[in-house]
């Protein structure tokens, strides 16, 4: 049985190939921009909770070739996708349409409403992020078109303002109401850490991952058609809990500020969906600030066992794991060398994260392709990644 492997390692043959690659389409020298991708290791759907999260950037990318043009006009192809996408910054729509194009059309309109006024560009996206797996290939294509438009006007910008704009233009044109979590640690991302980020102060620490354990990611290769419809659900319920909530506690705005003891004692206040997503959410605050202790400790041990209340809480509380993404966790928690294991992302498909000791990490992937495969007929796709640092410009 061959395992499907996919390793975060040098890229120099990719850029040279996709800077080539533009300068055959457009006739020009490009500048080339390198943004990540990220995993959460702990801390899910409390970012739009105003929680707390603590993701790390990982080695797949999306890089941007670009070349500034003598009018308005962004000119923008992919390696990933067909076609090309011409539009005119002066006449940009309100909405997205459904395209993927879509991500780069809301960031120059973005930048360009917020004052930073775009130039027109050439631009050839290419990019190594699986697609449609929870590991932020959105975010990671924003930040890296944000980052070459912003080179093109001239100015300075603060990464914390990258990151919100990328958001604002995901939430305002392409219509996804994410956090914060996703863009910032594509902009904030550093080698060998994990970073544990407030979502309301956007406050942040970086956290050592250095001599820890590999993170490997395991790709279930489904992605249920719920998904987005699910998460603008969850939004909704937790917005309602928020509401019930604020008439017996003062000072309560988000879920942030909603302890246990308050769910317990106004637990018949909230129906019954409504307290469950309210739990996961003000549980998984406390196990993010637990799990930066165990980091800052070197505890892989007590980081894995809150890994796996994360993953209970996330399928019974909040009901947005799914058959495959538990019976990939269940194959990783028998693997010796294996400290912890959870799903990672929105839910409904996509992937699991899983810390592994370094010498276990063959194994593990041999076992879970493998109990993978005879369980569901499909083999998974395996990541075998390290943290890295945030978007840059690259020679």
């Amino acid at each position: 049985m061959a395992i499907v492997t996919r390793e975060s390692n040098s890229t120099e043959d990719v850029v040279h190939k996709l800077g080539e690659a533009f300068t055959a389409v457009f006739q020009d020298i490009p500048r080339m921009y390198q943004a990540p991708g990220r995993v959460n290791l702990i801390g899910e759907h409390t970012d739009y909770n105003d929680g707390f999260v603590m993701p790390a950037a990982i080695g797949f990318f999306t890089w941007v070739a670009a070349a500034a043009r003598g009018d308005r006009k962004l000119v923008v192809r992919s390696e990933n996708f067909p076609g090309q996408l011409e539009f005119e910054l002066d006449r940009v729509p309100a909405h997205g349409s459904q395209h993927w194009g879509d991500y780069v059309v809301g960031v120059a309109k973005t930048l360009d409403e917020s004052g930073h006024r775009v130039p027109g560009a050439n631009l050839l996206i290419g990019g190594n992020v699986p697609q449609g797996a929870g590991l932020s290939s959105s975010a990671s294509l924003e930040v890296a078109v944000a980052a070459a438009l912003l080179d093109f006007s001239g100015g300075v910008v603060d990464a914390r303002e990258v990151a919100r704009l990328c958001q604002r233009a995901e939430n305002e044109f392409v219509g996804a109401r994410c956090g914060i979590m996703d863009q910032f640690i594509v902009t904030h991302g550093r080698r060998d850490t994990a970073l544990l980020l407030d979502c309301r102060s956007l406050e942040c620490r970086w956290l050592p991952l250095a001599g820890a354990p590999s993170l490997v990611i395991c790709n279930t290769m489904v992605r249920h058609s719920l998904a987005s419809g699910e998460y603008n659900q969850r939004r909704a319920e937790c917005d309602e809990g928020v509401r019930v909530l604020a008439k017996y506690r003062r000072g309560i705005r988000a879920l942030r500020d909603v302890t246990l003891s308050d769910l317990s004692e106004l637990a018949h206040e909230l129906p019954p969906t409504v307290l469950r997503r309210c739990r996961h959410v003000v549980s998984e605050n406390a196990r993010v600030e637990q799990a930066a202790t165990a980091l800052e400790r070197g505890n892989p041990e007590e980081f894995g066992k809150l890994m796996a209340q994360s993953h209970a809480s996330l399928r019974d509380d909040y009901e947005v794991s799914c058959p495959e993404l538990d019976l990939m966790v269940e194959l990783a928690s028998r693997v010796e060398g294996v400290y912890g294991a959870r799903m990672t992302g929105g839910g409904f498909g996509g992937c699991t994260v899983n810390l592994v000791r370094a010498e276990c990490v063959e194994r593990f992937k041999a076992a879970v392709a493998r109990g993978y495969k005879k369980a569901t007929g499909s083999l998974p796709e395996i990541y075998v990644c390290s943290a890295t640092d945030g978007v840059q410009r690259i020679s």
